[in-house]
């Protein structure tokens, strides 16, 4: 999730880029302490995923954006195109970009981190 700032404790952040290098449905690999994150940008928001998956250890954030199936009261599949999900190219595990919880068994999840917008950079927060 994305917040905005003026004065955040920088110690912990650290730059991933700024605004406009990541545009809207696109994401940016990072490493920060050994970790890969990704940071994806949804309609000017900015998440972040940890790049392994709970699966097999796949590179998780790095499969297709898209949207999600939903079913309805009739049992009728409709897309969703505003809930977007990434798939582990491995496997085919999916995650909802915005919480990181698998769309399946909700109970598996990618850890998320803090983003931080400020002065037209984009940061994580890696605690």
């Amino acid at each position: 999730m994305t917040t905005t700032d003026d004065s955040p404790e920088t110690e912990s952040l650290h730059y991933v880029a700024d605004v406009d290098e990541i545009t809207d449905g696109d994401r940016v690999i990072v490493d920060v302490e050994g970790r890969e994150i990704a940071v994806f940008n949804v309609d000017g928001a900015f998440h972040a995923l940890s790049n392994y998956c709970i699966h097999q250890g796949g590179p998780a954030c790095e499969g297709l954006i898209s949207g999600s199936l939903e079913v309805d009261d009739e049992m009728e599949l409709t897309y969703d195109s505003t809930n977007k999900v990434v798939s582990c190219p491995w496997h085919g595990w999916e995650f909802e970009i915005e919480s990181g919880e698998h769309l399946a068994p909700t109970d598996y999840r990618l850890p998320t981190y803090r983003v931080v917008v400020q002065d037209g950079a984009v940061y994580l927060d890696s605690y």
